[in-house]
């Protein structure tokens, strides 16, 4: 069983430099770095989409899914809290009856 090749930031930036600013085609690109010719499009189709936060490595968010993992969090914590405090008031009432 082979393993994934994993190519680091900077290879895929030149891969996409040769594309687009020095007019390789993708299957010219995929061959003089020896990749998969599917490859360079991909980069380049991730580098276009991307707003400059292509390529970011596994398990780095953008800015606004940390956000929203935050916010997610948060909520979370605040509907413990209110439950607790639901909890504390239902018990307090019902001990000075």
């Amino acid at each position: 069983m082979t393993t994934r090749k994993k190519y680091t930031k900077e290879f895929k930036l030149d891969a996409v430099s040769l594309v687009l600013e020095q007019g390789y085609t993708r299957i010219e690109a995929a061959k003089s770095l020896d990749v998969n010719v599917q490859m360079p499009g991909r980069w380049v189709k991730e580098h276009q989409s991307e707003d400059g936060q292509a390529f970011r490595g596994n398990g780095k968010l953008t800015p606004e899914q940390e956000e929203n993992r935050n916010l997610k969090s948060q909520v979370k914590r605040l509907e413990m809290e209110r439950d607790l405090l639901k909890k504390a008031t239902a018990f307090f009432a019902a001990e000075t009856k």
